[in-house]
């Protein structure tokens, strides 16, 4: 069988988290699929490393910097058709891939309950392209059951149509033992002493100022601790530097960007404690990266959060400022709590791997290809 992927989003210079779940997810295909074929399309030419050479993958660069999803790919699929086509990231060829079946993973509707914490531009192609997307695939992935139930409820998405498939973890994130390690990095950060971390994107749904102000409330009683948010600016920095401004935090919350890959380990290793207060995720990977490397986990109780987390981490509702401020504070002065999470964070890694996720989408893809529905029957994909 004759995959066709959608590799544009895998081989951006600064991943987050659609874009390194792209990268994931075809790498994990190619693996569990070494009996099918594969055709990787690209925007450019992508860099030396990034997909290891194999006699049963292709790659096809498509070079239209304008509308390529539509205007490119599209064309692309229907003129050399594969088998299915994979779109990892929301938006399917429009108006249609012809007759080739598809599979779009859809990671979040977020934009559907927090609209003003989105560009109106943003949010209404949002809306667009996953109603046409659910229209247009033949299946759907949604990463979380929440995800999927928001499909179903606020889209009206068949319930039949959409197979939950878990996104994984990066087995590169491990706990840093090495002091010397970390205190590199925080010199090369500028972070000084003991620190909570948040890593993501500076957007207003992952409800940052309130995370400031909740800073602000345990900041005289740890009179060491710095705030640090890594992570580009998306839409919403303005707002965070005015709310740092305002309780005077200048000198106690450091903003030092996008964090390369190679440096998380040492990052979430080196942290008190990360706060991830966000107010909507469809699935939450700094949560498990933060695990995976032995730190304890204060997040919000809201949308995948609890799926994703289980037991393993303090919950507060993310508008509660004072919930999240005493959670904070109590995982920083609470040795034997925050020992606990950490052990249960490190089990609940365990169940989130690329290699099932792959196997799961691959079995997706070839129900989409063929009809056969053994592999629902038999429990891989939920």
């Amino acid at each position: 069988m004759l995959i066709g992927i959608d590799a544009s989003r895998a081989s951006v210079d600064q991943r987050t988290g659609t874009e390194g779940y792209s990268y994931h997810i075809i790498r994990g295909l190619i693996a569990a699929g070494r009996e099918h074929r594969f055709r990787l399309y690209f925007r450019d030419v992508p860099p030396v490393g990034l997909i290891n050479p194999a006699d049963n993958v292709e790659v096809e660069v498509i070079r239209r910097y304008r509308l390529w999803t539509h205007a490119g790919l599209g064309p692309a699929i229907r003129r050399e058709k594969p088998d299915v086509l994979f779109v990892p990231s929301h938006v399917v060829p429009w108006p249609n891939t012809g007759t080739v079946p598809t599979v779009v993973t859809a990671h979040d509707l977020g934009y559907l309950h927090y609209p003003d914490k989105h560009p109106l531009f943003e949010r209404m192609y949002l809306n667009w392209s996953t109603r046409h997307s659910a229209r247009a695939a033949w299946r759907m992935i949604a990463v979380s059951n929440a995800t999927k139930q928001d499909l179903v409820s606020l889209n009206g998405v068949p319930a039949e149509k959409i197979r939950v498939v878990h996104s994984g973890v990066d087995t590169f994130l491990q706990p840093v033992e090495n002091p010397d390690e970390i205190a590199r990095l925080k010199t090369r950060l500028g972070i000084s002493g003991p620190y909570i971390l948040h890593v993501g994107r500076v957007h207003l749904r992952k409800n940052l100022p309130r995370l400031v102000e909740a800073f602000h409330h345990i900041k005289d009683a740890l009179p060491e601790l710095t705030l640090v948010m890594a992570g580009r600016d998306a839409w919403g920095q303005s707002q965070l530097l005015k709310q740092i401004r305002k309780f005077g935090l200048e000198d106690r919350v450091l903003l030092p960007g996008y964090v390369a890959d190679a440096d998380l380990p040492a990052l979430y290793s080196g942290a008190s404690v990360y706060a991830f207060p966000s107010l909507y995720e469809g699935f939450g990977f700094p949560a498990l990266e933060a695990m995976a490397c032995g730190t304890p986990v204060v997040c919000a109780n809201t949308s995948s959060l609890p799926e994703i987390v289980g037991d393993a981490a303090l919950s507060i509702a993310p508008t509660d400022v004072i919930a999240l401020s005493e959670a904070m504070a109590r995982l920083i002065t609470d040795a034997e709590l925050s020992a606990t999470l950490i052990e249960r964070g490190k089990e609940r890694v365990k169940q989130f791997t690329w290699e099932a996720s792959a196997q799961a989408t691959l079995n997706a893809l070839i129900e989409a290809a063929t009809g056969d529905t053994s592999s629902v029957v038999h429990g891989t994909l939920s």
